[in-house]
């Protein structure tokens, strides 16, 4: 099944790689023109963007913005003009424990992971208005749904945007405007990708066994989700088909959260 967003505009936070870069791309190949955004400011994020526009027929841009700093995650949206999608995924990680969890990073992972969704949304929902629709799309994680040790900021995080995603959803439900959140188990990112090697070295095992065994122990499909796969169930959620799909999680996480 195909879907048509011709003439609706997204902005995708992270996504000159990974996930967002995936999310980005499958609502551009939808017909959506779109926006890119890290922040970093590089020749080749400008080029990605300009080669994802050839290959779609469609708008492509690349907006430097930090999305630790409000004010950048709300120029973002307003400097654009149009916000017909939100797809706040810009993330961070850092691992420790409660009692050792640098303090900096702890401020630098809420305001990237969770903050950055609630200045987005609130700039973005005037637009929304404007225009007479709507989708925010919050990529939060399985982590949003339940726990793992050493995660503290990322977890509390997660949460936030699961339950953000809630609120904006009641805020909005007389609207023509949802608020989901997709919950990610372990997705194959270049980044994952580049762990494996040396997870194999670590535990001495052979890459199909060290990829089931370890980085998918609680992926009880013992396959990655793809990012294909999250921008597909984006670009669903910002179909006609969901229109009555506002304030719930859906889980891509090969039954991560089912144990």
């Amino acid at each position: 099944m195909t879907y048509e967003l011709r003439g609706k505009t997204a902005i995708v936070t992270g996504s000159n790689s990974g996930i967002g870069l995936g999310v980005a791309r499958a609502l551009a190949g939808a017909g959506a023109d779109v926006v890119l955004n890290s922040f970093t400011d590089r020749a080749e994020d400008h080029a990605l963007a300009a080669d994802m526009a050839r290959a779609f027929g469609v708008k492509v841009t690349y907006v430097a913005a930090d999305m630790s700093r409000p004010e950048d995650c709300r120029r973002l949206v307003t400097d654009n003009g149009a916000c017909d999608i939100l797809v706040n995924n810009a993330g961070i990680q850092h691992v420790a424990p409660i009692d050792e969890f640098p303090v900096d990073q702890w401020d630098r992972i809420i305001a990237i992971n969770m903050s950055s969704a609630f200045h987005t949304t609130a700039a973005a929902l005037p637009l929304m208005r404007k225009a007479g629709w709507g989708r925010v799309v919050n990529i939060a994680s399985a982590h949003g749904l339940t726990a793992s040790p050493y995660k503290s900021a990322y977890v509390a995080a997660k949460h936030g945007v699961v339950g953000l995603s809630k609120v904006t959803a009641l805020e909005t439900a007389q609207e023509p405007i949802t608020c989901n959140a997709i919950c990610p188990g372990y997705v194959l990112t270049p980044l994952v990708e580049a762990q494996i090697p040396d997870t194999m070295k670590k535990y001495d095992m052979g890459r199909e066994e060290v990829i089931k065994q370890v980085m998918l122990d609680r992926q009880p499909s013992k396959e990655f989700a793809t990012v294909e796969q999250i921008g597909g169930t984006t670009v669903f959620l910002c179909s006609a088909n969901a229109d009555q799909i506002t304030g719930t999680t859906i889980s891509v996480d090969g039954g991560w959260t089912a144990l």
